[in-house]
């Protein structure tokens, strides 16, 4: 998506060999009228894939996921929560899953009333790196009797194996867009 690609060129930095920082519009300080755009690539990719809802992981990914929802026809969102609160129930689906930025596992979970059995699941995210997260939401999903209908990421981290272990999966995977690398604190993406 030219438009993302232009912006990850601009205000996109690279920390080392592998972090990729896009803070300043896609996942600290948001560009609506960027997120809104990526909603609508989004939309139309899967459209023929008929999703019920959008599943995301909190918190990064809400925004983008609530924008390929309301493009879809205003289908719901459900977002995995990553640490309970006291108002949670038992009554969820879980998966664990290891968070590649923060170095640490977290447990995400769904209460069970909000991804029913037998839904087409649009699964999205803002990045795609190992493909952790999109492992455990297609775990989730997987636990409810749904179908993963695909999964949409704003950035892929080409360099690292996500990509190939989802399609391995059986997944179909549709970036925005590709960063190829990192040089010197610039980050390399494919046009």
């Amino acid at each position: 998506m030219k438009e993302l690609v232009e912006a990850i060129r601009e205000y996109g930095v690279g920390v080392g060999t592998d972090i990729v920082k896009v803070d300043m519009f896609l996942n600290h300080r948001l560009d609506t009228s960027l997120l809104v755009k990526m909603g609508q690539a989004f939309a139309k990719e899967f459209a023929n894939e008929k999703p019920d809802l959008v599943l995301t992981v909190e918190a990064s990914g809400i925004a983008v996921a609530v924008a390929t929802a309301i493009a879809l026809n205003n289908i719901p969102v459900v977002f995995a929560k990553k640490s309970p609160s006291r108002n949670a129930t038992d009554d969820a689906y879980q998966s664990r899953v290891y968070s590649y930025t923060h170095s640490v596992d977290n447990y995400i979970r769904v209460a069970k009333p909000y991804l029913p059995a037998g839904s087409r699941v649009l699964i999205v995210d803002d990045f795609l790196a190992n493909g952790e997260a999109c492992d455990g939401l297609c775990d989730l999903v997987r636990q409810a009797g749904a179908t993963v209908a695909g999964i949409g990421v704003c950035v892929e981290k080409s360099f690292q194996p996500g990509h190939g272990r989802l399609e391995q999966a059986g997944y179909k995977v549709y970036p925005l867009a590709r960063v190829t690398g990192i040089r010197d604190g610039r980050l390399l993406v494919e046009d």
